[in-house]
């Protein structure tokens, strides 16, 4: 008897692993499930939206979305956020930093494989590079008519002779110092002698120049204040003034300068973020600059708080920040062993910023700021 010849489906072994999968056929490059293979680039996006389209990755992480959408709002509305406590002004202060929550709920984000953490994201990232993406480059530019500087040498301050040495090198033409105190004044005079003609010193505060200085003088920022105020002899008022206006002639014209030094601010447990004696200052101090005749305004000085801060609107509404013009990164300058904050400041008006840079450390606990202006 003869048996019926096998076909050649037949002849394959059935556990043959050479043999392609049913329903695909030879020379088809798709992966069972209909997924491609290596080489066409269409298989991982495929997966990739299936995942999307369950609803599972969307569930998860409700915790994690909510957190980013509340950071993106705080960064976004911050200028609402009540001042009660002095809770806004902190904000604020420290407003830069709120991007270093974004790695982090990112990581939780695509720990819990959660689509709608990811997803919501993208409100405080776009709105962190919307107020600073800006500063994240080198805004400077080659020129320059005036160098100034300004520097709170600190009144604990171990080597003022050594850091009147250094500010003196920094090639300054306009250089001003706060939080003088008597017994480093001397040094600072000594050691800025040779290389400017011209200083004042009012108070605590001091500027030297290597360009003539006419109509000098302190600037009222309401520094004693209360029913008090008024029975302090003018010598006690003076020895404690932390303000003053001067007129720098250059070879392009005068120009007004100010130099302030505000309130201190204070963390308590009991009240919160003490400012009220800077922010009466800061009031004060956007008064005279309103007042000010010249359209030519250069102000420096230590005003313990970002140009962020909303206090600081009176001031910032007339004049800009040199570093936010023309600088390079935040330039933060406080404490200057470890940097968070921008407190100390060149603002103008009628002027170009040219460039704008954070000094190296002195013996202070802040870092000196300096900038080149132009006409």
């Amino acid at each position: 008897m003869m048996w019926p010849t096998p076909s050649a489906r037949e002849t394959s072994p059935p556990n043959d692993p050479s043999a392609p999968p049913s329903g695909v056929e030879p020379g088809d490059d798709r992966a069972p499930g209909g997924d491609t293979g290596p080489g066409t680039g269409h298989g991982g996006i495929r997966r990739a939206v299936r995942a999307l389209a369950r609803p599972d990755p969307w569930r998860r992480g409700p915790v994690l979305a909510a957190l980013a959408l509340s950071l993106g709002l705080v960064m976004l509305l911050h200028a609402r956020i009540t001042d009660r406590g002095s809770l806004g002004s902190l904000v604020e202060t420290f407003l830069p930093w709120f991007g270093l929550f974004v790695p982090v709920l990112l990581a939780g984000a695509l720990s819990r494989r959660s689509a709608s953490a990811v997803a919501a994201l993208l409100l405080p990232v776009m709105v962190w590079l919307n107020l600073f993406g800006a500063l994240l480059g080198d805004k400077s530019q080659p020129g320059g008519d005036l160098t100034v500087v300004s520097h709170n040498v600190d009144a604990g301050n171990p080597d003022p002779a050594g850091t009147a040495r250094e500010l003196a090198a920094s090639g300054a033409d306009v250089l001003a110092l706060e939080e003088l105190t008597p017994q480093a004044l001397g040094a600072y005079e000594q050691g800025l002698a040779k290389a400017y003609r011209y200083h004042t010193v009012q108070g605590t505060i001091g500027l030297w120049s290597k360009l003539p200085l006419s109509d000098t003088g302190p600037v009222d920022i309401e520094t004693d204040y209360g029913p008090l105020a008024a029975t302090k002899p003018a010598d006690v008022k003076m020895a404690g003034n932390r303000a003053l206006r001067t007129t720098v002639t250059t070879g392009k014209g005068p120009v007004a300068v100010y130099v302030a030094h505000l309130g201190s601010v204070r963390l308590m447990p009991s009240s919160g973020f003490w400012t009220g004696s800077r922010d009466r200052n800061a009031q004060a101090l956007g008064k005279a600059l309103a007042a000010e005749p010249n359209r030519r305004v250069v102000l420096l000085g230590d005003l313990n708080g970002t140009t962020d801060d909303r206090v600081f609107d009176a001031i910032t509404s007339r004049l800009r920040s040199a570093q936010d013009v023309a600088g390079d990164g935040f330039g933060f300058t406080w404490p200057a062993g470890f940097p968070v904050a921008r407190i100390d400041q060149i603002l103008v008006r009628g002027v170009k910023p040219r460039s704008s840079w954070v000094l190296p450390s002195t013996g202070s606990d802040h870092l000196p700021v300096a900038a080149r202006i132009a006409w």
